[in-house]
């Protein structure tokens, strides 16, 4: 072999490592990014506004109307639907565009987003007729047709049975 072979060796040898490493770092920096992503979710879903708007909704009649939300939870129960659903309708939006996993929001979430649209899908209906507006919260109900239509083709197990042989 030749020195210009040899080197011509030596080159493709070190560009296909340096494809290989960029390749494993930008795999990396993704599974890095969408953790990151989760992790930041979930905290903003400990927030205290959170945590007392979703209390007050899952307090509501399955299908509640706008008049029961005013009657039930008083003139600032509105707020409360709205932190509850423009935080599920975010997630919607996150989740269609891939920036975080249905499976990661199914293991987090699909109780509080199912429950929340089963409280809250007659009030969006009469929300979207007074607005003239088929897209408010059109995210919230994709997920929570998502987290649906999830449940009836494997119902949910409870972490503590589902893995209660993990070690």
């Amino acid at each position: 072999m030749d020195l210009s072979t040899f080197a011509n060796l030596i080159n493709a040898i070190a560009v296909t490592a340096g494809v290989i490493f960029a390749t494993v770092q930008i795999r990396h920096y993704r599974q890095r990014r969408r953790r990151d992503a989760m992790l930041e979710l979930v905290r903003s879903f400990q927030s205290p506004a959170f945590a007392s708007a979703f209390r007050r909704v899952i307090s509501l009649p399955d299908g509640a109307t706008k008049a029961q939300v005013t009657e039930l939870l008083g003139t600032d129960g509105e707020d409360a639907t709205h932190i509850v659903g423009l935080t599920w309708e975010s997630l919607g939006v996150l989740v269609f565009r891939r920036e975080v996993t249905l499976d990661l929001v199914d293991d987090f979430f699909s109780g509080p987003i199912s429950v929340s649209w089963r409280k809250l899908s007659r009030y969006v209906f009469e929300q979207r007729a007074v607005l003239d507006r088929e897209t408010a919260f059109e995210w919230f109900q994709w997920l929570a047709e998502r987290m649906i239509e999830r449940e009836k083709q494997t119902p949910p197990v409870p972490a503590h049975i589902a893995h209660r042989e993990w070690k």
